[in-house]
């Protein structure tokens, strides 16, 4: 009987024993796979380097731990991986915060660019109206200018036409004067003349005498 039961407890703590190992070979399975999976993940696995190299320093200590030794050990291989994850998520985090503040500043920077060529386009625009509207009342003023002159060359005009049919006024004035003068010359010579045949006719005609006739001899 006691030999049955010195058996039955060799046995139980071989079986705890081995519950044990195995216990810590899944501790460091588990452990292992973790912390290779954060290795080969393709975004995650560029960073914490020295945290995961202390990491796997901490699960080979835990290979190698003793069994009173294993619950600290397992502890702090745990601690140590979950720590290689947190600073790999970490450095990702800054990383992509540091690239979306230069996709920021970068899509700051373009639409001041943007904003810049867009008031470039604006002020061309408006220098090339500007520019328009001053040729276009140059045009305008060069119109008022030669509508001006025309409008002085047209007075001239007038007035010279006004002068010039003044002018021609007086000549036909003179000319109806002159008329009326050869009129009245006219009917004065001719008023003489019929006046000169009225005394021509009243004045009496010379008497011519005549010599007598030679009477014949016997007659005397």
């Amino acid at each position: 009987m006691r030999r049955f039961t010195v058996t039955f407890a060799a046995l139980a703590m071989a079986l705890v024993a081995t519950g044990a190992y195995a216990s810590k070979n899944d501790d460091i399975n588990r452990l292992t796979g973790s912390l290779d999976q954060l290795a080969n993940d393709p975004t995650l696995g560029n960073y914490a380097q020295a945290e995961q190299a202390r990491a796997r320093d901490a699960i080979n200590r835990l290979t190698q731990a003793k069994s009173r030794d294993r619950p600290h050990d397992l502890y702090l291989a745990e601690r140590r991986v979950d720590l290689a994850k947190a600073a790999a998520q970490l450095q990702d985090a800054q990383v992509k915060s540091t690239q979306l503040d230069r996709e920021h500043d970068q899509i700051l920077l373009d639409n001041s660019r943007n904003e810049a060529d867009i008031a470039r386009r604006e002020l061309e625009r408006q220098r090339v109206q500007y520019q328009l509207a001053q040729e276009e009342s140059a045009r305008l003023q060069q119109q008022g200018e030669a509508a001006s002159q025309a409008a002085d060359q047209a007075r001239a005009e007038a007035d010279q036409a006004k002068k010039l049919a003044a002018a021609q006024s007086k000549v036909a004035g003179a000319a109806r004067r002159e008329a009326a003068l050869a009129a009245q010359a006219a009917k004065a010579m001719r008023s003489q003349m019929q006046g000169g045949d009225s005394s021509s006719s009243d004045t009496p005609a010379p008497t011519t005498h005549k010599k007598p006739k030679k009477q014949p001899d016997d007659q005397q």
